[in-house]
């Protein structure tokens, strides 16, 4: 349990960041952007969202390159493609694509399980999700709600329905690490399933809101390495590890400013960490303009003071009288990317997890 709560002023900074947020600088950057035109048929986009949230692997561009590789291969149409996909070709369809770890032969069995999810649920994966609500019982709580729908994706992703029913392909090797869920032992965060589901369900933009029969208010926050350090730093956990309980957390504290729609600054806290704009150290070249600043751990007990005579803007100069911590000066460097430790908040990480 943590510690403290979130800032009394927090939920209002978090506004004003949001409202001055440059999405069109982001939103082409953001796997996101090529699910988006997909948008009026329902089916190529559900298709589209697996798999680009399968994808989210490794640092944006990346993500895009292999992303826009595969629809490529599948003609531009995911929905017709998989609606025809030779089944019985699945290991060489789409042979010699890859990314990263993520191979051709995974990405060919995908469509044979979406195949079978789509013969036997009429309203898709919505209705897989749906399903795995109703376990969970209608007086849990969001989180366990949302965990069991997750399960239910996860499980119809790896076996072709929500069941296990008997299917005649067996998966190959490293496919069903692809598809974790929040039941699983050490009770992974499952930051590429939210990530889906949001766009499916949110209709705020930038994403899709196909998804009808979901509540938005039971969202719960995609938890990629950049969410997690500034959710850490402004207070809203002080779990030192990205996993399903984190999750659960930081979304209940963000669903005290918004109960509606608790994940509304996703986007705009990766792509703050993605793009530079958090340089995750005290930076007051940077940091200045931030919403958030005040907020932040790293600026506990330090103010913006002006240096007159050098050219440089700001400097980070402790509040408290006899500090003998030395000011922090402006490094000119902007791009933070590294990898991110999972037993502590990483100090700089590419938008990559589970």
């Amino acid at each position: 349990m943590s510690r403290r709560s979130p800032r009394s002023r927090l939920g209002d900074h978090l506004d004003l960041l949001s409202s001055r947020f440059p999405f069109d600088r982001s939103l082409p950057e953001d796997p996101l952007s090529l699910v988006r035109p997909f948008s009026p048929d329902r089916r190529a986009s559900e298709i589209a969202g697996v798999l680009a949230s399968t994808l989210a692997v490794g640092n944006v561009r990346s993500i895009r390159h292999a992303l826009t590789s595969l629809l490529e291969r599948m003609d531009g149409d995911p929905g017709r493609y998989v609606e025809r996909f030779p089944s019985h070709r699945w290991r060489m369809e789409l042979h010699p694509w890859k990314h990263r770890w993520i191979r051709a032969d995974q990405m060919g069995f995908l469509c044979v399980r979406l195949q079978e999810i789509y013969r036997r649920y009429p309203g898709g994966l919505e209705e897989v999700f749906l399903t795995g609500l109703a376990t969970a019982g209608p007086g849990a709580e969001a989180g366990a709600r949302f965990a069991s729908g997750l399960h239910a994706l996860s499980e119809a992703l790896r076996w072709g329905s929500h069941d296990r029913s008997p299917t005649v392909f067996e998966p190959p090797p490293g496919y069903l690490a692809l598809f974790p869920t929040p039941f699983a032992l050490g009770h992974p965060a499952c930051k590429r399933a939210c990530l889906f589901v949001r766009w499916m369900v949110r209709r705020a933009y930038p994403d899709l809101g196909l998804w009808t029969k979901v509540d938005s208010s039971l969202l719960q926050v995609p938890l990629d390495t950049h969410v997690y350090w500034i959710a850490y730093h402004i207070g809203l956990t002080r779990r030192r590890s990205r996993t399903w309980p984190t999750v659960v957390e930081i979304t209940d504290r963000l669903r005290m400013f918004d109960a509606t729609d608790p994940v509304k600054f996703d986007f705009v806290l990766a792509h703050t960490g993605i793009s530079g704009d958090c340089p995750k150290r005290r930076d007051p070249a940077v940091c200045a303009p931030c919403e958030v600043r005040t907020d932040c751990d790293l600026w506990k007990g330090h103010s913006l003071r002006p240096i007159a005579s050098s050219g440089v803007a700001m400097t980070a100069a402790p509040l408290v009288r006899g500090d003998r911590t030395p000011p922090v000066r402006p490094s000119r460097r902007r791009d933070p990317e590294a990898r991110a430790s999972s037993s502590a908040p990483p100090s700089r990480a590419r938008r990559g997890g589970g």
